[in-house]
């Protein structure tokens, strides 16, 4: 449907009433116009162009303020011309009541049937076979009305109801509705847009003539020649009574020309036509009754307009769902061209496999390292396990997705063609259904060599670095807890050996700790992730339990903890305790001198994804210092009274971004810290939630046991 735009306001009161005058000046004249056609000794018009005007006025005056006032123009008009033209008062109301059920009846069923046509309320012109259909259908229903109450009407004035004036006002009103009224729906959008289109009428001008400038000569000489066609075959069908060629004229302009031309054409020469039919020229015209030669005319130039105007919306129709097509095509062609080179451009090798096992498609990546194959079995026929095992036919990767299972980065050793070392690959196979109950396969392979050579040789040198000072720190601890032992007794300087002893030992264990860091950040960085359903409210109790113990060994009161609900979430167990220690022992370890420490850890779950808070009135974070918390080795109180490595919450930002979630620091409202860190949520979620969970670390200077359980109250 090609929309018209046009002004989408209420029209003032004063513009209404204009509008109203002005139609109802057009109606008389209409109106009179058929009243010339009655025939003689009874009350029926055969010509009635008042319907179609009708139409028009109500379908222009639909955001009208005042409709009412447009009702009684048309009942008005109708009254004072059918009694001034000796139909009587009586009789009068009731042919003008019934022209204005018709019209009412078309308002109302149009702006039902096709609210978005102009004068039902929208701004569409009729632009489909649908749409004429529709409009086609209200203009035989309210037709309809109006006869049923005008005869009805008139047998109960006059006492006789006549078969013939019933078709006759049908045929008559239908033909004029169609005529007239389907023109002004076509060209109405356009006037009502006139103003914004075109601001006057020298800017229509303007626009017109450039529009005609860009027809081509030939078109303009085809509507010429329809035109002058036209004229000749109205001389020769009308005049000379030598028959009907109109038709092909009209079939003619339906199928090749303009639409609003089409319009036009059946509007001008249909009335001409029936016109003079009525007026006893042309072929019709040696009809001898009245009434039968009129409803022939009118039926006869209705089919013709509206074959023509069903061809040509048609035709419109057609060619705007070809160019659909077209613009669809060229989409797609633009898109396939996009995405060739978006995969000829990838560095990983990327293969689609058919559910015959052939290779339909693959990109340079994939030839360079699989070679040039045309079935996918001869290239994992290269395919090894890390171990250098062979891989069976049925776990094969594009197999498994053949299969319709998912396959997410598996590691496969793979032979390149001419090359002797082995290569490792991380493979991704996804089934892709077709829609006809077959089913293919996207393969991806990503060349993981060096990440895993580099990976390894962190990993040895990490394990070579702690092992390596692992030795000289035991000793270290070892000697200086002898010489801690052997200057118990009063000797001369005392005090300033036990002092280097102890200093010594401190560096020594910050030492330790800073190794053991570093193996955590490796870890996290590098070491598989093995993910699976993890309870968080077990390993807080067991990671708060443990601190609880080594707070209460060191003379310090035991931080109290009250987590909300928490849930589960789908990651590895011990990732995730690492992040949860490191959080907690930080709320902790920056608590200000003779403070208790206080942690409150929640959790919600938001669609596939948990998020979780731990929350402290602890010393704070600096200002600034929020997002840099998380870079290696910052220390957001260096030179304080905290001492640290900088790699705790650096460690905390590995595990949660390798999971794929996001961790992020702010200030608590109620002073301190608030860490809030997303997960991937245990999938499918818990049938029923679990129970809110409040612990109570112990108080008392009695330790517990590393690892044990603190019991949850709801």
């Amino acid at each position: 449907m090609a929309e018209v735009t046009g002004p989408a306001y209420r029209m003032s009161v004063r513009a209404s009433l204009l509008r109203t005058a002005g139609f109802a000046a057009v109606y008389a004249v209409a109106f009179a116009a058929g009243r010339m056609t009655v025939v003689s000794g009874s009350h029926l018009a055969l010509l009635w162009p008042a319907a179609g005007v009708a139409v028009v006025w109500f379908c222009a005056q639909r955001r009208a303020r005042l409709r009412w006032v447009d009702a009684l123009a048309l009942f008005t008009i109708g009254l004072l011309g059918n009694t001034l033209t000796g139909a009587g008062p009586t009789l009068g109301a009731v042919l003008a009541l019934a022209n204005l059920v018709q019209v009412v009846a078309f308002s109302a069923l149009l702006s039902r049937w096709r609210p978005a046509l102009w004068g039902a309320g929208g701004h569409l012109r009729p632009s489909t076979p649908r749409d004429l259909m529709c409009v086609l259908g209200t203009i035989v229903v309210a037709v309809l009305a109006g006869a049923t109450t005008s005869q009805a009407g008139m047998w109960l004035v006059t006492g006789q109801l006549t078969g013939s004036s019933f078709i006759a006002w049908i045929t008559r009103d239908i033909a004029s509705a169609v005529v007239i009224g389907v023109a002004g729906m076509w060209f109405g959008p356009a006037m009502s847009a006139f103003r914004e289109r075109h601001g006057s009428l020298v800017g229509w001008w303007r626009d017109a003539d450039c529009d005609l400038r860009l027809i081509p000569t030939w078109r303009v000489a085809e509507y010429l020649a329809v035109a002058t066609c036209s004229l000749i075959a109205y001389l020769i069908g009308l005049v000379s009574d030598n028959g009907l060629p109109l038709i092909a004229v009209t079939a003619w302009a339906a199928i090749r020309l303009h639409t609003g031309f089409v319009v036009l054409n059946n509007l001008v020469l249909a009335g001409a036509s029936i016109t003079f039919t009525l007026r006893g020229d042309g072929a019709l015209a040696t009809i001898p009754d009245p009434y039968l030669r009129a409803v022939t005319a009118h039926v006869l130039f209705a089919v013709v307009a509206v074959a023509a105007l069903a061809l040509a919306l048609g035709r419109d129709e057609r060619q705007g769902l070809v160019r659909e097509l077209a613009d669809q095509r060229e989409q797609a062609r633009q898109h396939a061209a996009l995405m060739s080179a978006i995969i000829d451009s990838m560095g990983d090798a990327l293969s689609l496999v058919d559910g015959r096992g052939r290779v339909v498609l693959r990109n340079p990546a994939a030839v360079r390292l699989l070679g040039e194959v045309e079935v996918v079995g001869d290239a994992h026929r290269r395919l090894r396990r890390l171990d250098g095992t062979p891989v069976p036919t049925e776990a094969l990767p594009h197999t498994r997705a053949l299969a319709g299972d998912h396959v997410e980065g598996e590691d496969l050793l793979v032979h390149k063609p001419g090359d002797h070392d082995a290569r490792i690959v991380q493979v991704t196979a996804t089934p892709l259904p077709n829609g006809h109950g077959c089913r293919s396969a996207v393969v991806l392979y990503h060349d993981v060599t060096a990440e895993r050579r580099h990976r390894d040789h962190l990993v040895n040198f990490a394990g070579a670095v702690a092992h390596d000072l692992q030795s000289p720190l035991t000793a270290v601890e070892g000697w200086t807890e002898l010489a801690s032992d052997a200057l118990e007794a009063e000797q001369p300087a005392i005090d300033r050996s036990r002092d280097s002893l102890t200093r010594v030992s401190r560096a020594a264990t910050r030492m330790r700790g800073l190794i053991n860091d570093l193996l955590a950040y490796t870890a996290a960085r590098d070491a598989d992730l093995t993910p699976t359903r993890v309870e968080l409210a077990g390993l807080v109790a067991d990671v708060t339990a443990a601190r609880a113990d080594a707070a209460v060994a060191a003379g310090r009161p035991a931080p109290q903890l009250a987590p909300g609900r928490l849930h589960p979430v789908h990651a590895d167990a011990g990732a995730v305790r690492q992040l949860l220690d490191n959080l907690i022992g930080n709320a902790i370890k920056y608590t200000a001198p003779g403070v208790t420490a206080h942690l409150k850890i929640t959790s919600t779950r938001r669609d596939d994804i948990v998020e979780v808070t731990i929350a402290d009135n602890g010393i704070g974070i600096p200002p600034g210092q929020h997002e840099a918390i998380f870079d290696d080795f910052h220390r957001a109180h260096a030179g304080g009274a905290y001492a640290g490595t900088g790699l705790g919450l650096a460690i905390c930002h590995r595990i949660v971004s390798r999971h794929g979630g996001t961790i992020a620091a702010d200030d608590n409202p109620g002073g301190g810290s608030r860490f809030t860190f997303t997960l991937p949520a245990a999938d499918p979620p818990p049938t029923t939630g679990h129970p809110d969970v409040a612990l109570a670390l112990p108080t008392t200077a009695a330790p517990t046991r590393t690892g044990d359980r603190v019991p949850a109250r709801a």
